[in-house]
């Protein structure tokens, strides 16, 4: 293996990258593989080829275009996994719609925000999910709709918004029913579908999904085709999958670990995707494992740790699985040795990036020793290339620290409507600057080894502190809050907000907490709360957070999960 004189990789590779649409990908997929089964969902009892994915495909985008949508035009959709996800993300696609993912956990504020900020024309709803109740926070958002026409809904505070499609059977005045939109189309619509096949183009946006930003408000990370259809494929590649393959997808399909490196890897390479319920429960990933003999897994350590943990884990026959990818946070060393060792993941991958490159930049490879797995994140993916430079944007010698820098066919358009934070992290180079702090070794594999921005990572959930003070500075009684990330056992990361009250104010740890619930995403409301006089701070002002941690992990006996 030739070594690195300087922290820069081109993962140079003979497979081409695919040039076509995912519409237009999708179809080709279904025709080669028509009778394989494609998809399955076992809480919903579904079980479909690719033929049959292909009907409801085709029937849901043909009436997208029924209701007078349009290409480049904004669809929300806001549910757990389900098969009306995996509709709704192949049937946009084939219509040109960009589909704007909606984390299942937001609330009323964040729903408010995110569809207003890329303008929504439509919005596609699961009833509720856990404790959420989509259909009733749409309501309170908008309660013209109880008296709106269907598709013609005109709110005050989603002034964008005129059609809301809700799955399942039960009928809520103002919105349409999943099921009913299939029966809209006719052999007009289904015609011009078949004119966008050769319209729409790879470079187009088609998916956008919001990252935590540190300005406070999440940000619209802008996607194309090419984007995520080829991150999908490449990382397929990674776990070497092939057709006939069954994928595990307990992970979320908002995200792109679920839409990209789980559907589209699927699709891409004639494989089963399998999902084992609506969220992640590891009885159910367990049983779908065995059941539907699935031969790769996906998952956050979290994930993998729960099922490893499971009461009754021996009692299942797991020696179906080969491979996998583990995700969204490092890995613990013992964690990787349990997933090869008793659930048979020998080739399992671990994968790095982050959703504005869509997502995967760097990953290990099936066949890289233990050591490579947990100690890394792989080298540059297939034509990615990467680099770690110093404060003064200079590529550094090998093992020496700096921000990871990534570019290639994976970076995002940008921003949606962002100008100013886009310009931020991609340089006049097309570079994408992750923010995150990395090596590179002399054989080109990365290790991330902190962040400059102070991120919190929870349970594989990206939390930018600035966002979640930024809503706690709402409440009349909190002068000033600062909001840092501590060890936890099971989560990696928890969040911890230190509070000053108003002179003359008091508060106690419920009342925060309450303020937050059903506003923000449960994984956002602080674990614990400390009310303080002041911040440790520098000289110059700037408050001292990694204090602020070691005081918590000595406060709260956190060393063993700080060290784990």
């Amino acid at each position: 293996m030739e070594k690195l004189t300087q922290s820069y990789t081109h993962g140079a590779n003979a497979v081409p990258l695919i040039g076509e649409t995912i519409g237009v990908h999708f179809d080709n997929a279904a025709a080669r593989w028509a009778d394989r089964e494609a998809l399955v969902v076992r809480h919903q009892n579904v079980r479909w080829t690719f033929a049959q994915l292909k009907e409801a495909v085709d029937a849901f985008a043909a009436g997208l275009l029924a209701l007078g949508l349009e290409p480049g035009e904004r669809i929300g959709i806001w549910s757990q996994n389900t098969a009306e996800w995996a509709v709704s993300q192949f049937a946009t696609a084939k219509a040109g719609l960009i589909l704007v993912n909606i984390n299942p956990a937001y609330r009323l504020s964040e729903l408010e925000y995110a569809l207003n900020k890329v303008q929504c024309k439509a919005l596609i709803i699961s009833p509720s999910f856990k404790t959420s109740d989509y259909v009733e926070m749409v309501r309170t958002l908008a309660p013209e709709i109880d008296n709106a026409e269907l598709g013609q809904l005109q709110s005050e505070k989603l002034p964008d918004l005129r059609i809301v499609i809700r799955m399942g059977n039960d009928l809520t005045p103002g919105m349409y029913n999943f099921a009913d939109i299939a029966i809209l189309g006719n052999a007009s619509h289904k015609e011009r579908l078949s004119e966008l096949a050769g319209l729409l183009q790879f470079d187009d946006p088609i998916n956008i999904q919001f990252t935590s930003g540190t300005t406070g408000f999440p940000k619209g990370a802008t996607l194309t085709h090419h984007n995520i259809l080829n991150n999908g494929f490449f990382t397929g590649e990674g776990v070497r999958m092939v057709e006939g393959d069954r994928l595990g997808i307990p992970v979320p399909l908002y995200h792109c670990f679920g839409m990209v490196m789980g559907n589209l890897a699927c699709i891409t390479h004639g494989a089963t995707m399998v999902y084992p319920g609506e969220g992640f429960d590891p009885t159910e990933v367990l049983e779908a494992v065995q059941e539907e003999r699935c031969t790769i897994l996906y998952g956050v350590p979290t994930m993998f740790i729960a099922a490893l943990d499971h009461a009754d884990f021996d009692s299942y026959d797991l020696s179906s699985l080969r491979s996998g990818i583990m995700a969204g946070s490092p890995c613990p060393i013992e964690v990787m040795k349990q997933v090869v060792d008793k659930m048979n993941m020998t080739e399992v991958t671990i994968a790095y990036g982050m959703t504005e490159t869509s997502p995967v930049s760097f990953q290990t490879a099936v066949d890289d020793e233990l050591e490579r797995k947990v100690g890394t994140v792989g080298r540059s993916l297939p034509h990615v290339e990467s680099k770690i430079i110093d404060a003064d944007g200079r590529i550094v010698a090998p093992g020496e620290t700096g921000e990871i820098l990534t570019r290639g066919y994976n970076v995002m358009l940008g921003y949606w409507d962002d100008d100013e934070r886009t310009a931020e992290s991609i340089d006049a180079a097309g570079w994408m600057h992750t923010g995150d702090l990395g090596t590179m070794d002399e054989h080109g594999y990365g290790n991330v080894v902190g962040r400059i921005k102070d991120m919190v990572i929870r349970g594989g959930e990206n939390v930018y502190p600035r966002e979640i003070e930024e809503y706690l500075y709402r409440h009349d009684k909190i002068q000033d809050v600062q909001v840092i990330g501590v060890p936890d056992p099971k989560f990696v990361e928890e969040l911890c907000a230190w509070i000053v009250l108003r002179e003359g104010e008091t508060a106690d740890e419920n009342e925060i907490k309450e303020f937050c619930r059903g506003q923000i995403a449960h994984y956002k409301v602080p674990r614990y709360i400390k009310f303080v006089d002041g911040f440790p701070m520098t000289v110059t002002g700037k408050v001292q957070k990694f204090v602020m941690r070691e005081q918590m992990i000595e406060e709260l006996n956190l060393e063993v999960a700080a060290t784990a």
